[in-house]
């Protein structure tokens, strides 16, 4: 083992001897050399294993972008070690869940989450250490003082396996684990090179969360080719146009709305005159509209997932419009029937993945990972068509894993249905997506009420907000007398949808 491997600690060594003193992230007014990221990832190596993380051990961290989250992506490959990055949008019950269902070793946090933590801990067990990224408050202990107490760091892992397990939306009603490798991460990147012919004179401007497969994704690509990332912690379409015109930003990964804002904010489009490549979900008129502020940029459409560690398709948008492109380099992808039979071309089935992208399994989910890897095929729980080019066409998701996705974030309706048939005057309850002009899709609840409840839509909704990340709350949320129901008793949600979408 080792021998046919290569590793994220691989590439951080090669950048910082063959371009040591290029910028490799740009934080603020901080700028971070690679031979500086070498140095920086040894360093917190040594501490974090004088700490005892040692290969497959789990390091939650609850953080917005910064050096200390970029610094951990590099000691965790340095020591074989497990990021357990959580989305800090979510409620404290949420976050919870996921800590428990991990069991680190290690939790990290930032100063604006670390109460979060600390309020939960009693529920937490295993956990060693709890370490606080740029401040000290008990019960953590600042990075600095370890880092000032490590060591030396011992040999680098010689493995490429998992090294993020990235919590997805919750299907039934939890979420699941899924285990995401260097390896799968490193084909992302260089698939991801060859697509959009990126070299080390491009830089990218970073504001996906570090806990989204796309804001991992797009640092790799950039530290691969040994261009350079402008991080920052959160979208602000002013500040962007700034930094894009500032340091010649030629790449953005976005969800919607991010690019139609940046447009507002940008006027004409002469300060984003540098960007070449964006790619995310938009809406057609976003892109289009882009295109014509900025004429030598494209935007690349796509689909994937996290268990495909990002992107299986893609191309410019202008090259099959409404289509997601088509197989990246090292990737295949097929349309099967309920049967897991090949579908003819221009017939909708499922969409099956095999390549080095795909993950290595849901976290103590046996299962559900044999489930999804049957028959070769990784089976994503979307459906599609090829045409006879080869181009995807995204026809939604499976009824049994039905997903919506506001504002690039996945939301299964089984998690919000949940959260409100929670609230006492709640009977039952059914969720689904509907077109929004901002979001690309909005989430839309209709409830039915217990006989003689005195409640509105507003009250649910917020005790909804209580239970679960807002994001997840429904945008729209209708109250009705009864739902169209099926011979079983259950609701027809097909129905439901047809009448109240």
């Amino acid at each position: 083992m080792g021998l046919r491997t290569t590793s994220i600690v691989d590439v951080i060594r090669r950048n910082a001897i063959a371009r040591p003193d290029r910028t490799a992230f740009v934080f603020g007014d901080h700028r971070i050399s690679y031979v500086d990221y070498l140095h920086r990832v040894e360093r917190l190596a040594a501490a974090l294993a004088a700490l005892g993380i040692t290969a497959g051990n789990r390091i939650a961290v609850l953080s917005e972008n910064n050096p200390e989250f970029v610094d951990l992506l590099g000691a965790a490959s340095w020591l074989g070690a497990i990021l357990v990055p959580i989305n800090w949008r979510l409620s404290a019950d949420e976050i919870a869940y996921i800590v428990g269902d991990a069991a680190p070793k290690l939790v990290v946090a930032d100063a604006s989450h670390h109460e979060i933590f600390k309020s939960a801990r009693p529920e937490f067990s295993g956990i060693s250490h709890w370490i606080g990224a740029g401040f000290a408050a008990p019960p953590f202990v600042s990075l600095g003082d370890r880092l000032s107490a490590g060591t030396g760091a011992p040999p680098p892992c010689a493995d490429d396996g998992a090294i993020v397990m990235v919590h997805t939306a919750a299907v039934s009603g939890r979420p699941r684990g899924a285990l995401v490798s260097q390896a799968g991460l490193l084909a992302n990147a260089m698939q991801a090179i060859h697509a959009w012919s990126i070299s080390e004179e491009d830089v990218s401007y970073a504001p996906l969360p570090l806990f989204h497969i796309a804001g991992i994704n797009l640092l790799l690509t950039c530290l691969c080719a040994g261009g350079a990332s402008v991080v920052v912690p959160r979208f602000d379409a002013q500040d962007a146009v700034r930094l894009m015109s500032a340091e010649r930003v030629t790449l953005f990964v976005e969800f919607a709305p991010m690019l139609d804002t940046l447009l507002d904010a940008a006027g004409d489009g002469k300060s984003l005159a540098s960007l070449r490549v964006v790619t995310g979900l938009d809406m057609p008129e976003t892109i289009i509209r882009f295109e014509a502020a900025c004429p030598a940029a494209r935007f690349f459409v796509g689909f994937g997932q996290t268990e495909t560690s990002g992107y299986v398709t893609m191309a410019p948008f202008k090259e099959r419009p409404g289509s997601a492109g088509r197989p990246l380099l090292l990737t295949s992808v097929a349309i099967v029937d309920e049967s897991d039979h090949p579908a003819p071309h221009g017939e909708i089935g499922e969409i099956v993945v095999r390549g080095p992208g795909v993950f290595e399994g849901y976290w103590n989910c046996p299962d559900d990972t044999a489930a999804t890897f049957r028959n070769g095929w990784h089976h994503t729980g979307d459906n599609g068509i090829l045409d006879a080019d080869g181009y995807l066409w995204y026809k939604g998701r499976n009824a049994a894993k039905e997903l919506i996705k506001p504002g690039g974030e996945n939301v299964y309706p089984a998690e919000v249905e949940a959260a409100l048939k929670a609230h006492a005057a709640v009977t039952d309850a059914i969720v689904f997506g509907v077109p929004d002009k901002d979001w690309g899709e909005a989430i839309k609840a209709v409830c039915v009420l217990r006989a003689g409840a005195v409640v509105t839509a507003d009250d649910i909704s917020a005790f909804v907000a209580s239970r679960i990340a807002r994001y997840k709350r429904p945008k729209h949320l209708v109250l009705a007398q009864d739902l169209p129901r099926l011979n079983d008793g259950r609701i027809d949600r097909a129905k439901t949808r047809t009448l109240l979408s």
